[in-house]
């Protein structure tokens, strides 16, 4: 029998949550923070995004997400990296950060590949790359937990594909596909780490079994019945030998 500790277990939930909630909201904070200094200071820091096929622009990979181009743009991420961040880091508390910081480089990566030639700020890069791995992952996994996070990624941001097409000059869509991309990636590599399968329930199991024992019995009634046939032959050939006798 297994003892479980529910206040320890309620303790551990709340860690949880309060991480969830905290690592993406002092995230918004710092971008915040750093496009007031901006702001107040008059300076542009825009020379530190993603200069695409630049040697001085790789260091947009790392600074690139940390800066938005107006308010406007700031406020317009703030919501969805405080939802699927929250996402991220609950249900896939695991493997969260390692996701997280690699879709902050593959996305950063790709716009230095594919990207206009023009300095590409911003963080939403980072969340179409969150919205597209919870999506994928959580259809791939048996877990309807994960899965209806999925289906809240379709229903919510679902309207996020059209900012991955070329059709908005001021929009970085090469960003938008370079995350989309990555955490199509990255869902299907660690499809097997992180959050557990449900369990299978018993009378599932037993439906199965069921199968496959079925066959196996239709095969034994078909071969005895094979034998009861011949054994009335037999016995019929060794009468008629009898009576020629």
């Amino acid at each position: 029998m297994h003892i479980v500790n529910w206040e320890d277990r309620r303790e551990l939930e709340r860690k949880r949550v309060t991480l969830s909630v905290m690592i993406p909201l002092w995230f918004c904070v710092i971008l915040w923070l750093i496009q007031f200094i901006q702001w107040g200071t008059g300076v542009d820091m825009g020379f530190l995004g993603i200069a695409p096929r630049t040697v001085t622009g790789l260091r947009g990979v790392i600074f690139g997400p940390l800066l938005h181009g107006s308010w406007g743009h700031l406020a317009s991420n703030t919501l969805p990296l405080l939802v699927l961040g929250f996402m991220m880091i609950y249900f896939y508390h695991s493997i969260a950060y390692r996701i997280i910081l690699l879709i902050w480089l593959f996305d950063g990566i790709g716009v230095w590949l594919i990207g206009r030639e023009s300095y590409h700020l911003g963080a939403s890069g980072l969340i179409y790359g969150m919205a597209s791995f919870l999506f994928f992952s959580g259809m791939m996994r048996k877990n309807r937990r994960l899965l209806a996070v999925a289906l809240v990624i379709v229903f919510v941001y679902g309207s996020m594909v059209w900012g991955m097409l070329p059709y908005v000059t001021e929009v970085s869509w090469e960003a938008h596909l370079a995350g989309f991309l990555s955490g199509i990636g990255l869902a299907v590599y660690y499809r097997k780490l992180g959050p557990m399968d449900d369990v299978e329930p018993e009378w599932m199991r037993e439906e199965e079994e069921e199968e496959e024992v079925k066959p196996e019995g239709e095969g034994n009634s078909g071969s005895s019945q094979n034998w009861s046939n011949e054994i009335p032959v037999f016995r019929n050939y060794n009468t008629r030998d009898e009576e020629s006798d």
